[in-house]
């Protein structure tokens, strides 16, 4: 296991993984002299035993001699996309324990396995190269204005058995989540799946290992990803301004991250949007159309503010789905 930025809290649920992942960085911590992590247990309430269960990893942290923290999330539960809603929940209250603590990393126990599932959700949903990566090792915090924050994934090349068979060598007990294995949630079903691929050779290794090489492909990618921004867009008086033709002039990989990555700046979304829809974007800004998208406006720039010329394209922020298009021209046309 490969410690990342440090101090830091690691997020545990319970689970085998993650009370795996707390045991290692205490026992890292102890032989580097340094500060222990933080134990962050965040209480959806989406079980009557959720509670109970959050007080039971507190008492385990403390037997490992760790501070703990319960998170206990508040207000309405929704009685559908319960994983998205959980995962933001989660994340914002965890992001307010680091900053109140004052510490920059959280440290995640996502795994080998859980690196193929995420492989396999995300090829289902027709996601690019970005998604098909998968996770990394080191990424920015998942949600807007919190930059200053990172995720850090030491076990992604650790076998989900091999944390289980770590516990049982130490004599440690876990917790198991039923909802974990609920077909109505993607994750459980691709989960079941995984068994199966693994007979016809499509194991949890081999799929780990592709995501790996598309990683570094990302990785050479961003590069030029960087290199056409510099070229197709500049930022005047707060307004994004775009060239058209020289996004529709990069190879198509690239000019999709790239519109990608400007969709994200100005929407303040830490996620791309769904790679069909970016690609209908991508086609239309090509012939000089433009349209709605992740929380964004695109359409002609007024005459004043056509720095490339009359195709020239403005991208801002979407005031609201009603008047998204008047907002966004007017504000251009009141700096010009």
């Amino acid at each position: 296991m490969a410690i990342m930025p440090w101090p830091g809290a690691v997020a545990v649920s319970g689970g085998g993984d993650s009370i795996a992942l707390m045991h290692l960085l205490a026992d890292w911590a102890r032989a580097a002299k340094a500060a222990p992590p933080l134990v962050l247990c965040v209480d959806h309430g989406l079980r009557p035993e959720s509670a109970r269960e959050a007080k039971t990893v507190a008492r385990w942290a403390k037997q490992a001699g760790l501070k703990s923290e319960i998170l206990t999330v508040t207000g309405k539960k929704p009685k559908s996309d319960i994983e998205a809603w959980a995962r933001q929940a989660r994340y914002r209250l965890m992001a307010d324990a680091l900053i109140r603590h004052r510490l920059a990393s959280l440290y995640l126990a996502h795994h080998q396995d859980d690196q193929a599932e995420t492989f396999l959700l995300r090829l289902a949903r027709g996601s690019g190269l970005d998604g098909l990566s998968a996770m990394r090792n080191l990424s920015p915090f998942p949600l807007p204005d919190h930059e200053s924050l990172i995720l850090a994934r030491p076990l992604l090349d650790v076998p989900r058995e091999a944390l289980r068979s770590e516990l049982k060598i130490r004599g440690r007990d876990w917790l198991e989540d039923p909802m974990n294995a609920e077909a109505r949630f993607a994750r459980s079903r691709m989960r079941a799946l995984l068994p199966v691929l693994a007979e016809a050779g499509l194991s949890t290794v081999r799929i780990s290992q592709a995501a790996a090489h598309l990683a570094r492909a990302r990785e050479a990618l961003e590069l030029a990803t960087a290199a056409v921004l510099a070229r197709a867009c500049r930022l005047v008086d707060g307004v994004l301004l775009l060239d058209p033709e020289a996004l529709a002039a990069a190879p198509r990989e690239i000019g999709l991250r790239a519109l990608a990555a400007l969709l994200k700046s100005v929407s303040g979304e830490s996620y791309r949007p769904r790679f069909e829809s970016l690609e209908r974007l991508f086609d239309r800004i090509k012939v000089g159309g433009g349209a709605t998208l992740h929380g964004c406006h695109v359409a002609p720039a007024p005459r004043a503010r056509q720095v490339f010329g009359p195709k020239t394209l403005v991208i801002m922020k979407e005031s609201s789905r009603k008047t998204a298009k008047s907002a966004v021209l007017a504000k251009a046309g009141q700096i010009s």
